[in-house]
C-alpha cells in the first residue's frame, strides 16, 4: 500500500513537473492542451509532424512533449525526470541539420554536435536554422540532413527503451532531409518499433516528401499573437511595457526576432546597408551601362556569404519591398521597420505599388528556390538586379 501511495505522489509529482515545462512556452496554449490531454489519455501518435514559422515554438513545444512522454510513462520515475531536464535522457533522440566544420571533417552526423546542440537549446531555444548554423561555426554553409544520419537515427531506434518506457525522435527542420535520407526512414516512420515516437519539425511541410507527410498527423502552430511575445519579452528579460509592445509589433509573431530587435542584432544593420546600395544602384541602372559594373560587384559581395546568409536577406528584402508597399498606400498604422542607417523609407515608397509588387515577390521567391537548391548565386543575384531594374521604372495603371 505504502509502494502504491509513493508510486502515486511520484506520477502526481512529475505531472507537475512536465506541466511547468509546458508552461515556460509562449503561448499556443490551445496546442498545449491538446497535446497533454491526448497523452493522458493514451492517444499518441507515432508519428507527428509540427508545421510553424520561425519562432513560433515548435522546437520547445516538441521537447516539452518529449519530456512529458518519457517522465509520465517510464518505470523510473526519479532518474527520468533528472535526464530529460538536461537533454541527457538515453530514450530522447535528435537529429538536425549538420555540416562539415573545423571539428567533423566529413560524414557529418548530429551525434558529433550534441553538446553543442544543448547549449544552442539552452540558450536559443527559438532559434532558426541560421542561428544554429552561425552557433557553431557554418554559417556560410548549408546545412543537411542525410543518409548517413538516417542510417544512425535507425540504428538507435532499433535498440530497446533505457528506461522500459517510450522512445523519442526529435527531427529537426526535417525539410532539410534529402531524398536519399528520408526513403531510408520512410519504412521505420510508417511502421516504428513499439512506443516510438517520431516528432517531425518543419517550417515548410511542401518540401517534405509527401510519402512522409501522409504518415504524420500535422499539428498546425499558428504565429504567436503581440501580446504573447509582449508579456514574454517583460517577464524573461524586464523590458518596459512600451518597448514590449513596440518590439512585439515588430516581430511580426516571431519571438526569436523579438529577441534580435531587442538585442539590436547587427545583420539587420547590413542588410540594410546591402538592400539599400541595391535599389540605389538598380534605379540607376537602366539605361546606363556603366552602372551594370556595380550591380555585378554588388552581386559578387551578396555571393561570397554563405547561402543560409543569402536566403536571409532575401527575406529581409521582401520584408522592406512589403513595407514601402503598405506606406505607399497609406497604411502607415501597419508599418514598423525602423531605419538603422538613415535611409528615408516615404521617399522610397512611391516606387513599389501595384503594378511591380507581384513582379518583385515572384522573382525574390524564384531567386531564393534557386540558391536553396545550390544555383550560383552571383548569376541569381545579377538576374534579379537586372530585373529589378525595370520594375523599379514600372509604371502603376492607373484604374
Amino acid at each position: 500500500m505504502k509502494t502504491e501511495k509513493l508510486i502515486y505522489r511520484l506520477r502526481k509529482f512529475i505531472s507537475y513537473i512536465c506541466e511547468m515545462l509546458f508552461n515556460q512556452i509562449i503561448g499556443q496554449e490551445h496546442i498545449k492542451n491538446h497535446l497533454q490531454t491526448s497523452a493522458k489519455n493514451g492517444r499518441i501518435p507515432h508519428a507527428q509532424l509540427f508545421i510553424g514559422k520561425e519562432g513560433s515554438g515548435t522546437l520547445p513545444m516538441a521537447i516539452a512533449y518529449a519530456q512529458f512522454l518519457l517522465s509520465h510513462f517510464s518505470d523510473n520515475l526519479e532518474a527520468s525526470e533528472l535526464k530529460v531536464s538536461k537533454l541527457q535522457h538515453p530514450d530522447l533522440h535528435f537529429a538536425f541539420p549538420v555540416t562539415t566544420n573545423d571539428s567533423v571533417k566529413k560524414h557529418p552526423v548530429s551525434n558529433l554536435f550534441l553538446q553543442e546542440w544543448r547549449d544552442f537549446i539552452e540558450n536559443h531555444p527559438y532559434g532558426s536554422l541560421f542561428n544554429w548554423l552561425r552557433f557553431i561555426g557554418v554559417e556560410n554553409k548549408q546545412g543537411l540532413i542525410g543518409v548517413d544520419e538516417a542510417l544512425e537515427v535507425v540504428k538507435k531506434l532499433q535498440l530497446k527503451s533505457y528506461e522500459g518506457g517510450f522512445k523519442v525522435m526529435i527531427i529537426w527542420m526535417a525539410e532539410k532531409m534529402n531524398i536519399a535520407a528520408a526513403n531510408k526512414l520512410l519504412k521505420l516512420i510508417e511502421e516504428p518499433p513499439e512506443k516510438t515516437v517520431f516528432l517531425l519539425i518543419t517550417e515548410n511541410e511542401e518540401q517534405i516528401i509527401g510519402t512522409i507527410r501522409s504518415r504524420c498527423q500535422a499539428l498546425h502552430f499558428p504565429k504567436l499573437s503581440e501580446e504573447d511575445i509582449a508579456s514574454a519579452l517583460q517577464v524573461n528579460h524586464q523590458v518596459s511595457e512600451n518597448e514590449a509592445n513596440k518590439i512585439a509589433h515588430q516581430s511580426e509573431g516571431n519571438y526569436n526576432k523579438a529577441l534580435h530587435l531587442l538585442q539590436n542584432d547587427s545583420s539587420d544593420l547590413v542588410f540594410e546597408e546591402w538592400f539599400v546600395a541595391w535599389i540605389r544602384t538598380a534605379f540607376k541602372a537602366k539605361g546606363n551601362a556603366a552602372v551594370i559594373q556595380q550591380l555585378i560587384s554588388w552581386s559578387e559581395t551578396i555571393a561570397k556569404t554563405g547561402r543560409e546568409t543569402q536566403k536571409q536577406f532575401l527575406e529581409y528584402c521582401l520584408q522592406f519591398f512589403r513595407q514601402a508597399l503598405l506606406l505607399n498606400y497609406k497604411s502607415d498604422q501597419l508599418v514598423f521597420m525602423e531605419s538603422k542607417s538613415g535611409f528615408d523609407l516615404s521617399k522610397f515608397a512611391p516606387f513599389v505599388h501595384s503594378g511591380n509588387i507581384l513582379d518583385i515577390e515572384k522573382e525574390i521567391g524564384e531567386a531564393m528556390y534557386h540558391i536553396e537548391r545550390n544555383g550560383n548565386a552571383k548569376i541569381i543575384l545579377l538576374d534579379l538586379s537586372m530585373k529589378l531594374t525595370r520594375f523599379l521604372h514600372k509604371k502603376e495603371e492607373k484604374v
